[in-house]
């Protein structure tokens, strides 16, 4: 049997692989990118939203969310939930509907497509004939009601989507009971709303653009009532007993008109602009609520006028003397109120209002004085300023944790308490192993900790760094802020602010020790900050320090832009991560690389012009080391410079190309004829334009120039205590790679900790590595005499990692762009190297150590390298013999952004931006997975009525809820069933026979 095994085949490596690997794409963070409609089931409890690029998601209790994708990838217009069902239907920009229900499937419930259809018109009509634009579902959950451009109804069976031709009401039907002179002034145009009677579901409110309004008998088949609207209709809402209803206008203004039990025409009750007189913007959707104390909530959108609020994308709440006009920082897409949904119920009562932004999702406490806006668990607005860096934390001490939470918990004070009211659905997933934290750095100078420990990415806690530098705007200032006697009364609301006040405070590195507590955070200007946590609000001066990493350099002058001001004196900082010293450095280009080291107190920080170590101790800067090579212009002119060579860089990439190109002749030219040369060369001419064209860069491996730009540039620091001079004495260390392909290593004498303050720390050059074939420097790690990678600062101290291995001898790995290579320590001589391949221009974009657990067994687990290339895969390479154990597709190559934006966490998952406000979730271990998990509870209400209840499954799952849940659950059918019984004879005569046949 051997002789059929392929070389380097283990059966039994396999099957570990097997329960080691596997990768999952398992949930979105954060907020959908560019939505496009919203929609909400009272009976369900679940929000859905619906993306210009045909996703659909839907979101209920926290940790309860559903996602579903057009397959046309179309604009997704509207959403509607069938009453009373798991089920709803999407229009999309195409004219197709489509009907999704949510199906149990392994315990748990499933977003599925089940039909989809197009409406058709006759032969020869004109697409507006059939173009929908308003969607009605009715009650009796058996037909959908398809509001047209054409003025016409058509009616459409659930769930086959067969039209009902004989029950479509046309246009020219309604106008026949319309006076003759109203019809000679307009025609009925398109249908911009139906609404269906709230106390009579044979009735049905018809709206058209012009302003015409009629009430339809369905039984009957015409018009009771019609209401003549002098202005072009926008929208129609009915009040809650059915007596009135409300229609508000492209003029800015809203009428009340009455229903009336008799035929004749009503005349409205009360047409209002409530920003007149000047003109003013539609308003385009509202709301009349009832109350128990007799003032109605009247909640409308737009209406604010025009030459000085046209810009403003405004929702005003109105209750008696109270009046707001939210103002929110994107465009408003949609929104709804919570209110009491109970058919019993006499007030509407409402507790909440949603709103879904362009840019973020805010829900308004309605019941609470002042109407402050509710934090919500997810759909959080990652991009409320550009993401610019992230790092990953995993398993933070509980300590640590609460402490953070404590500090968020201090800057919410102005957000609401009241519970999320969008609650439907029920997480059953796991709870989460471990506690994670997600820091995201921000272009505004702002650094964000989410909690990532399960599916919901929670902010727990803002940190701003912007009160150490002087800027235009006062951090004191407050944007909420509303004057009593401004007219109309807006108030700002939301996070979303893309607009950073100085592009220099951006941050591009972060490092957390999660054991001490310390944070450095380094930004575009040079800037490194270290900050410690404090537990209350302090007022203190911020040491600075400057590391010049030019010193010894004659002839350079930089090109960029300056460094930030800072301000004098003590500085009031919140509680929190708050900076006790400031690196400077000079020139003030961006920080490329940061470690922090915080057992020996050192922090180190590398940019394109060198790198240096300081000592935040004694706040004293222990040395700086210049890495610049003398060809390196480019790396003086600094990222908001306008001064690069085009022609630099264009003639650099021509001379790449002719060096390629001789040297595949030189290799060719020895065997095959002179035509086989000339079409391998046709073939790299070809790759060269397809490298200049394609990004990420792709190109074969070979020897770079030292000529070539950002040599000096300084990629990865790594911070180390081994043997770096000899075999028998370890001390601490320092390393550093360059964008060329050098390595330095620094010996560190650091002081004891009684001496700590008295002694200085001393560091001296002992190794320096340069790679033959100069590609950039992006990993180093240090490998124990077990061949473990040395545990973190203070991880020993403890308890949660073994001591490293000191007897045997070390090894240094060192992964450049294009190969892993493992040298021997102190010698430094190369042992073993794996070179990824070159055909593919594959390149290694981000590295880490992760450990992978078996699924099978607790007692076993596993270091390995997790890589991310240029080409969007991920690969999985075991230490220390780096062998590929396996390969995954996870990025497109094109999605360059994606690819530099991707993170890995310490077990083997992984997050990376598909969109500016949105990470996807990934794992590539079967023991460590976060994925969405849950059920949605009902009484399922099947076409002729009958009531059935749900399987065990969702049963067990019921089981494990608390009580408040099950009295929510008891409300939920007890509404249900009571709404059957009240609307089916037939349910009624069923139960009575059953109960005699059991007797």
């Amino acid at each position: 049997m051997r002789r059929f095994l392929r070389p380097g085949h283990d059966p039994v490596r396999e099957r570990l692989k097997r329960d080691l690997f596997q990768f999952n794409k398992t949930v979105e963070h954060g907020f959908p990118h560019q939505p496009s409609a919203l929609g909400y089931s009272p009976f369900l409890r679940l929000m859905a939203i619906g993306t210009r690029s045909g996703a659909i998601k839907l979101y209920g209790a926290p940790g309860v969310e559903f996602m579903g994708l057009h397959e046309e990838n179309n604009t997704v217009m509207q959403i509607h939930f069938i009453p009373d069902q798991c089920q709803l239907v999407t229009l999309l920009d195409d004219n197709s509907l489509h009907l999704w229900s949510l199906k149990q499937h392994s315990g748990a419930s499933e977003l599925r497509e089940e039909h989809r259809f197009t409406l058709k018109g006759p032969p020869g009509s004109p697409p507006s004939a059939t173009q929908i634009t308003a969607v009605l579902p009715h009650s009796s959950r058996e037909v959908l009601y398809l509001g047209t451009e054409s003025g016409n109804i058509f009616v459409v069976e659930l769930p086959s989507f067969r039209v009902l031709e004989d029950r479509t009401i046309t246009s020219e039907a309604v106008l026949q009971r319309v006076p003759e002179d109203y019809c000679n002034r307009r025609s009925c145009e398109l249908v911009e709303a139906l609404r269906e009677h709230p106390k009579n579901p044979d009735q049905i409110l018809i709206g058209y653009s012009r302003g015409l309004i009629v009430l339809w008998d369905l039984q009957n088949n015409k018009v009771t009532h019609q209401f003549l609207g002098s202005q072009q209709l926008e929208n129609l809402y009915w009040q809650r007993d059915g007596s009135k209803f409300i229609s508000c206008h492209y003029d800015g203004s809203y009428t009340q008109w009455p229903v009336s039990s008799d035929n004749r025409q009503p005349e409205p009750l009360e047409n209002l602009v409530p920003y007149g007189p000047f003109p003013c913007k539609a308003i385009s959707k509202i709301y009349w609520q009832t109350t128990k104390n007799g003032l109605p909530y009247i909640i409308f959108q737009g209406g604010m006028p025009r030459a000085s609020y046209g810009d403003r994308h405004s929702i005003s709440v109105v209750h008696g003397s109270q009046q707001t006009a939210f103002d929110f920082t994107s465009r408003v897409i949609d929104f709804f109120i919570i209110f009491s949904s109970e058919p019993t119920a006499e007030f509407d009562d409402p507790s909440a209002m949603v709103v879904l932004a362009e840019e973020e999702l805010v829900v308004i406490d309605l019941k609470t004085a002042g109407w402050p806006a509710v934090h919500p668990p997810y759909l959080a607005s990652l991009h409320c300023s550009a993401i610019t860096c992230s790092h990953h934390v995993s398993n933070i001490p509980l300590k640590l944790w609460e402490r953070i939470i404590s500090a968020g918990s201090k800057q919410n004070i102005h957000y609401s308490n009241m519970p999320w009211p969008i609650d439907g659905g029920t997480n059953i997933a796991p709870d989460p192993p471990q506690r994670d934290l997600l820091l995201t750095g921000h272009e505004d100078g702002t650094v964000r900790f989410w909690d990532a420990s399960g599916v919901c990415l929670h902010l727990l806690y803002k940190l701003s760094t912007v009160r150490v530098f002087l800027t235009d705007a006062d951090p004191n200032d407050n944007m909420n802020t509303v004057g009593e006697d401004e007219w109309p009364p807006l108030r700002k609301v939301g996070t979303f602010d893309p607009y950073s006040d100085d592009p220099r405070l951006g941050i591009q590195k972060i490092y957390l020790c999660k054991y001490s507590g310390y944070l450095a955070v380094a930004g575009t200007a040079g800037q490194v900050l270290v900050m410690e946590l404090n537990d209350e609000d302090a007022e203190h001066v911020v040491d600075h320090a400057e590391a010049d990493l030019l010193q010894d350099q004659e002839g350079y002058r930089w090109k960029g832009h300056e460094k930030l001001k800072t301000r004098d004196g003590p500085v009031r900082f919140e509680a929190g991560f708050q900076p006790f010293v400031l690196v400077q450095c000079q020139p003030p280009a961006v920080v490329t690389s940061l470690a922090l080291h915080s057992e020996w107190k050192l922090v180190a920080f590398g940019t394109s012009h060198g790198f240096g170590l300081f000592d935040h101790q004694q706040k004293r800067l222990v040395f700086v080391k210049c890495t610049l090579h003398p060809s390196d212009q480019l790396a003086l002119e600094g990222p908001l410079s306008r001064v690069k060579s085009l022609k630099k860089s264009l003639r650099q990439s021509f001379r790449r190309i002719r060096r390629s190109r001789v040297s595949s002749r030189k290799r060719r030219g020895g065997s095959g004829n002179a035509l086989e040369v000339q079409e391998a060369n046709a073939k790299f001419d070809q790759d060269a334009l397809q490298e200049m064209e394609l990004a990420p860069v792709q190109r074969k491996i070979e020897a770079r120039s030292a000529e070539d730009s950002f040599t000096g540039f300084v990629r990865t620091l790594y911070f180390a205590d081994t043997f770096l001079r000899d075999s028998s004495r370890h001390c601490p260390s320092l390393w550093a790679g360059t964008n060329g392909g050098t390595v330095y290593a620094f010996c560190l004498r650091v002081p004891p900790a009684e001496r700590r303050m008295d002694e200085p720390v001393r560091a001296e050059q002992a190794k320096e590595i340069q790679l033959m074939h100069r590609a950039p420097v992006v990993g180093i790690l240090v490998l124990d005499g077990r061949s473990t990678p040395l545990p973190e600062p203070l991880e020993v101290a403890h308890d949660l990692s073994k001591s490293p291995d000191m007897q045997g001898s070390h090894q240094l790995l060192v992964v450049s762009e294009e190969q892993f290579k493992v040298f021997t320590l102190p010698k430094v001589s190369s042992k073993l190297k794996l070179k990824l391949t070159a055909l593919e221009g594959c390149r290694v974009r981000k590295v880490t150590v992760a450990n992978f657990g078996s699924c099978k067994t607790d007692d076993y687990s596993e270091n390995d390298l997790a890589v991310l290339t240029n080409l969007g895969d991920i690969q999985i390479i075991s230490l220390p013999f780096l062998k590929l154990q396996i390969r995954y597709p996870c990025i497109r190559k094109e999605d360059v952004s994606g690819i530099a934006s991707c993170v890995f966490t310490k077990y083997g998952q992984g997050f990376y931006l598909i969109s500016p406000s949105e990470f996807e979730r990934f794992s590539l271990s079967t023991k460590w997975l976060v994925e969405p998990r849950c059920v949605v509870d009902m009484l399922e209400v099947t076409s002729n009525n009958h009531v059935h209840t749900k399987s065990g499954m969702e049963n067990a799952a019921r089981k494990s809820r608390s009580s408040g849940d099950h009295g929510e659950d008891e409300r939920k059918s007890g509404r249900l069933m009571e709404h059957a019984l009240l609307n089916d004879e037939k349910v009624l005569k069923e139960i009575q026979s059953t109960l005699e046949g059991g007797r």
